[in-house]
This record gives structure tokens, C-alpha cells and sequence, in this order.
């Protein structure tokens, strides 16, 4: 009979909470957007009924306990309280942190009634599996209006949306967004950063405009003390879905069990000052957290929706939960797998080389970079100093072992794990000791693109750009020529079996990423296969060659020439070529 009762009372609260939320954030939307239904107290799924039951048991244990089923809600209710025409952030980098339960709802309400339609979607690097999941449950015509992003590489719906016009679209610095969260919750105008200069993102160039449908500008180019700054611009954020590990009866959210922290804690605070919802899913309910790990206070959470662990996944890339990626436990090492004999060794062994400091602050981007570390590990004794390298992501993640492929961002036994908006101030400032980055086209000015590839091949900047125009030394990594190109070692010499069919030294990047303007005095390497060259203020310089491979080879399948010094190039070190 109690319980009975007690489910009678958790549906009643549910719905007049939901009821009274949605007449709140409505008043924070523009005027023109039509009123939204009331919601349904009751639902046919089987896992809201599953966390009702879970409540329940926990707050019959003592009448004492504040009463958690003011804030907890089903996901479906959860979507109904999304009106028309909301600005909503999303949370999550690459393969975890996503509240895929959450998304799911809104698409699945969408579907249903067309309702909530033409939202503006704000996030800083997409999270999916590439196949539909995560993010990309939004990606529907009529559903979303706007995007905002940093990187959407994992959301290729949404790409789609953006290379039809279908959609407006801004792509900005992962660090502007980071603190744009962050700006917009203290009610100030927006970051104002030398990030961004002379890039794509510098309004002189594209402001961040993705395509032509996009005719706002998001970025302002202002003046302070005789120098130019980026002013990205604040905007009002409406509604939150974010995700954590564990909600207590007032709302108190962790993240005990997720790889990051990502911006979760800035994203809800944007959201609440804004006078919008903050909905958080998670995967279980306390009745109370120890302070300290508490990530999301519950002042700033307005509903928590239990989610079913299919939805919940720590990440794409494994149904399985792994303690050394959230911090829990530091397993054993792994024996190391050596990379295999090919170009990405030969790139990643020469940028070991680099790690010329003991305890160097490295960042690695994604693909081939991710190499150095397998190098710095299995070839130390040619650099003592590359084992002490500390490795970090932009995604927070410090120490460890850096994650590839879907777990980019996070890392393996990490030393400790920081909010994003945290690690890139610290990046900003200039602790990066050495950057590896990969370039997709490199100009005779040592511009790099690396996020506009044409032929719709968009998925945006990232952290690039922070770390480009912030690191000590900055190193880009890639093959001379791709689209084919295949090598082989013989007798400690580089051979060119299959020339590629595309260039990537070229007259003209489709879009500058890195703008070469910004490197001032700092060190900029540019390692292929086959040669290494260094930026100068009059252009790129060759200054080294693979032994077996002469200066025309490279000259040959590049647009322009670089500069050559007068003594020519210097070799590579030999030892790279050994592919014992």
C-alpha cells in the first residue's frame, strides 16, 4: 500500500514540476514561439517504470531524506519540456560523455509530433559513434535551425545538414567555446582572445561561417591597448542536457564513472543564469554524495533522468566500462604494441626526437601524432628525456596514456582529469611544451589546413587552433602527397614504391587553421615521410631529407618551392630508417 500510494505521489510532483518548468523557460524564449503542450505524468517504458521503482526504495528508507522525486523525471517527460525554437548545449568530446538517452527522447518526440523544432544546438566537439548515435540524433531537417560548434567530426548527420544550406552554422576554436560556457555564466560579453587570428575564425577571413547560409557574424575583431583581439560573442544558452554518474536526492551530481569532466559544470551554470533547464542523465540515484564529489551542484540542476545502461555507455567505443579511464583504478600497462613499419613511424619516430626537455607538457592530435607516444615509449633509450613526457588532451585529461579513435580526449591511468575550460586557459598561456598536430595542406607560407578538406569533408577545427597559436613548439605531421602513396625501407633507405595522387603542399589552403602569422619566434616543424621542413619569416625551409631520397623528389610534388639552404638539406636521423 505504500508503495502503492508513494507512486501515486511521484507521479502527482513529476507533473506539476514538469507543468511549472516549462511555463518558466518559456518566458526566457524570444516572443513568436507557440506554447507548449502540457506533458503527460504517465509513460509505457519499461525503464522509467525500473526508475521509479529505484527511487522509491531509496527514499522509503528514511522519511527523513528530502524527497528526490521532485527533480527525477522520465526521458520522455524530459523532452517536453524542450519548446520551440530553444538555444540548447549539449555535453560530451568524441566518443563519451554524450546524454544519448536524453537526445534520443527529444528526436523521439520530434518524430512524433514535429515538435521541438528549429533548434539552435551549441556544443564543443560532437559526440557519436559515427553511424547515427549520440549527437547525431538530432541531425534532422526542421528539428535543428543553428549550429555552433568546435568539432563535428562524429556527427556526420549534422555535417550533412550544414553542407546543404539546411542549417546556419558557426565553426569556432574549441577554446572559445570552452569559455564561452564559462563567459555566458557570469553574464559577461564573450572571450576576448588573440586566438583565432588570421585564421578562418578571424572575421577579416570567414568569421567561423560555415556556409552560405550563415550571414551573422559571431566573432567581432576589436582593439585593446593597440593590439587585435577576437571578441566571440555571448549568447543566451536556454536549456542543458549533460550527463554525470550519480544524482542524490537534491540533485547533486558526479562523474565517478565518466572518462571526463568535459564542461558539464560551466554548460549547466550558462543555463541557469540564463534563466533556462538544466536536465541531467544519469546512471543511478544516492541518497546523499560526499561533497567533494559533487561535480554539479543540485542549485543548478532542475530534473535528473535515469537512463538504461544501453544508453549510458562511458563510451562508444566499448559496451564495457573501463576504471582506468575514469580515474577509478590504475591498472597494469599493457605489454606495448610497436608500431608497424610504415610512415606513421617514420613521422612519429623523427617527432620524438623533439622531446628535447625533461618532463615536457606534450599535446597530441588525433592520428598520426598519437604515434609519438608509442615511440617515446618503445624507443627511449635513443631519447631519455621522451619517457618523461607528459602527455595531455584539451578534453582535460592529464598524464596517462592518451586514447585514439573514438576515446580521443581521454586517457588511460591518467595522473589527473580537469574541466576543459581549465586545461585550455592553462594551454593558452603557454604550457604546452611541444604540439604534435597532423596538416592536411600546408601553403608557401606554412599555413595549415587541417578542417576544410571541400567536397564537404568539414568536420571543423577542434582544439587545433588553440593549440597551434599557444604551444612553445609546434611540430605538423603528414605525408608529402596522399591518395595512394605507398613506401617501403630497404637497407636503412626510404623507397617510393606508389607515388600518391594528391598533394598537400599546395599553392593555397582551402582554409587556414593554423595561420603561420601567429608563430612569431616559436619553433614550427612540418615532418613528412620523407623530408622535414622549418617555418621562417620568408616562407618554408627544407631542411632535411630521407637517406635514399633526393631534394627533386620533393620538389616535385609540391606546388611551389621552399627555400633551400645554401649547403642543401641535412639528412634525417639514420636510426629512423632501422625498422627493427
Amino acid at each position: 500500500l505504500r508503495v502503492a500510494l508513494r507512486t501515486g505521489v511521484v507521479t502527482i510532483m513529476a507533473s506539476r514540476s514538469v507543468a511549472r518548468r516549462t511555463k518558466v523557460i518559456q518566458g526566457h524564449i524570444a516572443s513568436g514561439n507557440e506554447k507548449h503542450q502540457h506533458v503527460h505524468a504517465s509513460t509505457a517504458s519499461t525503464y522509467a517504470e525500473n526508475n521509479e521503482r529505484m527511487v522509491l526504495g531509496l527514499a522509503l528508507c528514511d522519511s527523513s531524506i528530502p524527497d528526490p522525486t521532485s527533480k527525477v523525471i522520465t526521458a520522455d517527460q524530459a523532452a517536453a519540456l524542450v519548446p520551440d525554437g530553444t538555444t540548447i548545449t549539449v555535453g560530451g568530446f568524441v566518443g563519451c560523455g554524450g546524454a544519448e538517452t536524453l537526445l534520443n527522447a527529444i528526436r523521439r518526440r520530434h518524430d512524433a509530433t514535429s515538435r521541438p523544432r528549429n533548434l539552435s544546438l551549441v556544443f564543443g566537439i560532437s559526440v557519436g559513434d559515427k553511424l547515427g548515435r549520440g549527437t547525431d540524433a538530432l541531425a534532422k531537417e526542421g528539428l535543428v535551425s543553428s549550429l555552433t560548434y568546435a568539432w563535428i567530426g562524429t556527427a556526420p548527420g549534422l555535417l550533412k545538414l550544414v553542407n546543404n544550406n539546411k542549417v546556419t552554422a558557426w565553426n569556432l576554436p574549441f577554446g572559445a567555446m570552452s569559455h564561452l560556457f564559462r563567459d555566458i555564466a557570469a553574464n559577461k560579453p564573450g572571450p576576448i582572445t588573440k586566438i583565432g587570428l588570421g585564421t578562418f575564425v578571424d572575421p577579416r577571413e570567414k568569421g567561423g561561417k560555415v556556409n552560405s547560409a550563415t550571414v551573422e557574424n559571431r566573432v567581432e575583431l576589436v582593439h585593446m591597448n593597440g593590439e587585435e583581439y577576437c571578441w566571440y560573442k555571448a549568447f543566451p544558452i536556454h536549456v542543458a542536457l549533460l550527463r554525470g554518474t550519480t544524482a542524490d536526492a537534491q540533485g547533486n551530481v558526479s562523474m565517478e564513472h565518466e572518462a571526463l569532466y568535459f564542461d558539464v559544470l560551466n554548460q549547466a551554470m550558462a543555463a541557469k543564469n540564463c534563466g533556462g533547464l538544466v536536465i541531467v542523465q544519469v546512471e543511478r540515484i544516492a541518497q546523499s554524495l560526499p561533497a567533494r564529489l559533487v561535480h554539479i551542484p543540485g542549485v543548478m540542476v532542475d530534473h535528473i533522468v535515469v537512463s538504461p545502461p544501453e544508453t549510458h555507455l562511458q563510451s562508444f567505443a566499448s559496451a564495457q566500462y573501463d576504471p582506468s579511464l575514469s580515474g577509478e583504478l590504475r591498472q597494469p600497462s599493457s605489454a606495448i604494441v610497436p608500431m608497424k613499419p610504415g610512415e606513421k613511424r617514420i613521422m612519429a619516430h623523427r617527432a620524438m626526437f623533439e622531446l628535447a626537455e625533461p618532463n615536457m607538457l606534450v599535446n597530441l592530435g588525433v592520428g598520426t601524432p598519437e604515434g609519438v607516444s608509442i615511440m617515446a615509449m618503445t624507443h627511449s633509450h635513443q631519447n631519455r628525456l621522451a619517457s618523461s613526457a607528459i602527455l595531455s588532451t584539451e578534453a582535460g585529461s592529464l598524464g596517462g596514456t592518451p586514447g585514439g579513435g573514438l576515446l580521443f580526449g581521454a586517457a588511460f591511468n591518467p595522473t589527473a582529469t580537469l574541466p576543459s575550460s581549465t586545461i585550455l586557459d592553462f594551454y593558452q598561456g603557454g604550457a604546452i611544451g611541444l604540439a604534435c598536430l597532423g596538416m592536411a595542406e600546408v601553403d608557401c607560407f606554412g599555413n595549415v589546413n587541417v578542417s576544410n578538406f571541400g567536397a564537404g569533408r568539414m568536420p571543423g577545427c577542434g582544439g587545433f587552433v588553440d593549440i597551434s597559436q599557444s604551444a612553445q613548439k609546434v611540430i605538423f605531421m603528414g605525408t608529402l602527397t596522399s591518395g595512394g602513396l605507398r613506401t617501403s625501407v630497404k637497407n636503412g633507405k626510404l623507397v617510393i614504391e606508389q607515388e600518391g595522387k594528391h598533394r598537400k603542399f599546395v599553392n593555397s589552403v582551402n582554409e587556414k587553421t593554423f595561420a603561420a602569422s601567429s608563430a612569431g619566434s616559436r619553433p614550427v616543424l612540418y615532418i613528412t615521410e620523407r623530408c622535414v621542413f622549418r617555418l621562417t619569416s620568408q616562407g618554408l625551409v627544407l631542411i632535411e631529407v630521407a637517406p635514399g631520397i633526393e631534394v627533386e623528389n620533393v620538389l616535385e610534388n609540391m606546388d611551389f618551392k621552399p627555400l633551400i639552404p645554401t649547403e642543401g638539406p641535412g639528412a634525417m636521423d639514420r636510426r629512423i630508417f632501422e625498422m627493427a
